[in-house]
């Protein structure tokens, strides 16, 4: 897919890292993808950082936020656009999930919430402004798809269609999963987070960014040797090789290399 320049309402927009050491997650990061990085710095805001592909001039691919405290873990999230932060977040609460932040505007570039989900995975909300989202999707070093494991893949089903009017269509690859789709496009799954722990996987309920690479293996041994770990190895499924990973500070991430085309194919 050519760079964005946008994304439709009820889409994954942004993926955003919060990460206890700066230095040492733009090292892993642009080792392990070859992504650039620089740091904005922002009036009454912490630093934040944003990853391009191909230097400073770039498009986006994602974001980094410095942990404000020690307690809290190190994590990746998912932005999901809307073009009315309110109304989704009273939908939010409406359908039994939690604001876990109110609205915060940062400068020019936008305004977001956190939200949970009943099952209490968090994702936020992303009303563009300077800052569209991810300026390039669904190509090598980028952002190509999202995924929720949970408990109970009914009720997320009834929750994010309600919040973002989201379709679903069952697949099965090495267990159950729900494809996510707005109109005709397939962008994200949800998977029983049971079927992942009969693999050794140990997770409360989460979304997860999944990034596209040439070679997954490579990619799992790079991920290694820059100092993370490989939670669930290289392992082939219809839509292509995907490995789950964590970097150094345990936040959790995918690849996959697609089996001749994006994952939704």
């Amino acid at each position: 897919m050519p760079e964005v320049n946008g994304h439709a309402p009820g889409r994954p927009s942004w993926a955003e890292l919060a990460s206890p050491d700066a230095k040492a997650s733009r090292e892993f990061y642009c080792g392990l993808f070859g992504w650039y990085a620089y740091t904005l710095t922002i009036p009454d805001y912490d630093d934040y950082d944003i990853f391009t592909l191909g230097g400073v001039q770039g498009p986006e691919v994602a974001g980094m936020q410095r942990l404000a405290d020690d307690a809290q873990p190190p994590s990746w999230s998912v932005y999901f656009r809307t073009d009315d932060l309110q109304a989704t977040l009273d939908t939010v609460k409406a359908a039994g999930g939690h604001e876990l932040v109110p609205p915060i505007r940062v400068a020019d570039l936008g305004e977001m919430a956190l939200c949970a989900d009943p099952e209490g995975a968090d994702f936020a909300l992303w009303v563009a402004g300077s800052l569209k989202g991810a300026g390039v999707v669904d190509e090598p070093g980028a952002m190509c798809w999202v995924e929720l494991a949970c408990h109970d893949v009914d009720l997320a089903r009834r929750f994010y269609g309600k919040v973002f009017g989201w379709q679903t269509a069952e697949r099965r690859y090495y267990s159950p999963y729900t494809n996510l789709k707005l109109g005709d496009w397939s962008f994200g799954g949800i998977i029983d987070i049971d079927d992942l722990r009969q693999n050794g996987y140990q997770a409360e309920p989460h979304w997860i960014p999944y990034f596209w690479v040439q070679d997954c293996d490579a990619t799992a041994a790079r991920t290694a040797d820059l100092g993370g770990r490989v939670l669930l190895p290289p392992t082939d499924i219809q839509p292509g090789r995907y490995a789950v990973l964590a970097d150094p500070a345990g936040a959790r991430l995918a690849v996959i290399t697609p089996g001749g085309g994006p994952p939704e194919a």
